[in-house]
């Protein structure tokens, strides 16, 4: 099975100053998730590390660089799905940890839970051998003038799904959530068929507008329009317009199929998205414009 990979950095109106960061950012999450599955680790392997190199990069809403919330700190959510076992690991409202990504990844392979949220999610993130960092490494200047001016557009998330060479499927996706968001608040990213779902058919990870990505299901459902048959790209654009016809909200998810189809669709102004197929990355900012 050649092994493929498919990562986006959040659909949303990506301004002029942030274009090319988020493309060089989903370039390089893509070609460091590519480069493990050619050496023939798991797909769990790939989209933790292209999330977490995400996670890592202020450009985007995730790890650092996260937007505030209202009283003026970062919370963050993440999951990770196995396609093979259907199970998940996710965190939610995290303030210490620097990647979120990684401490879901080892709540799904160690703990008999599978989601753990805000102070609960840093005892067991003790448990498990993390260190806890100061909430305020995750802040960046940026974020920090956005807040005091209380400019609350919404961002996107980021994510990944990979197909490895034993034809595993996994996915996953990682948020600081909304600006000035309500303490506690948690959108879509952390929970199994919303943020991110995968199966022995395929896997999707999405981005947008949490509500109405909670209301669909936005990731199972994509998944599901594998099962009938469509191409991923069919099944992104169907999955997207039934969320905007039933809720109308927006968004963006990418979706991979078990033959290594991938397939992408948004209906923000832009998205950030990267895959690799055969070694080469395609990475881009894909806008309605």
């Amino acid at each position: 099975m050649d092994p493929v990979i498919i990562v986006h950095g959040g659909a949303w109106d990506i301004p002029p100053d942030l274009l090319e960061p988020s493309v060089l950012g989903v370039e390089r999450a893509a070609r460091e998730g590519f480069k493990l599955l050619q050496e023939g680790y798991s797909a769990l392997d790939a989209v933790e590390r292209a999330v977490a190199i995400m996670e890592d990069n202020p450009t985007f809403d995730a790890g650092v660089g996260s937007v505030l919330n209202l009283e003026g700190y970062v919370e963050l959510d993440a999951i990770i799905v196995d396609g093979a076992s259907l199970r998940f690991g996710s965190v939610a409202a995290v303030r210490r940890i620097k990647n979120p990504i990684s401490l879901a990844r080892a709540i799904m392979e160690e703990m008999e839970e599978m989601m753990f949220v805000s102070e609960g999610a840093e005892r067991v993130a003790l448990e498990l051998g993390f260190e806890l960092i100061d909430p305020e490494e995750l802040i960046v200047e940026r974020e920090r003038e956005a807040w005091k001016r209380r400019i609350s557009s919404v961002r996107g998330t980021v994510g990944a799904v990979a197909l490895d060479t034993n034809g595993r499927i996994a996915a996953a996706t990682s948020t600081g959530g909304v600006p000035l968001k309500r303490p506690g608040r948690v959108g879509d990213t952390p929970l199994i068929g919303c943020g991110a779902y995968a199966n022995e058919l395929g896997g999707a990870s999405s981005t947008g507008q949490g509500e109405p990505i909670m209301r669909v299901m936005l990731s199972k459902l994509a998944v599901d329009f594998l099962a009938r048959g469509l191409h991923p790209t069919e099944a992104a654009q169907r999955s997207l317009s039934f969320m905007a016809d039933r809720t109308g909200g927006w968004g963006g998810v990418i979706v991979l199929d078990n033959r290594g189809k991938v397939g992408y669709a948004h209906t923000s102004k832009r998205m950030a998205v990267a895959y690799s197929i055969d070694g080469d990355v395609v990475a881009k900012i894909s806008s309605l414009e």
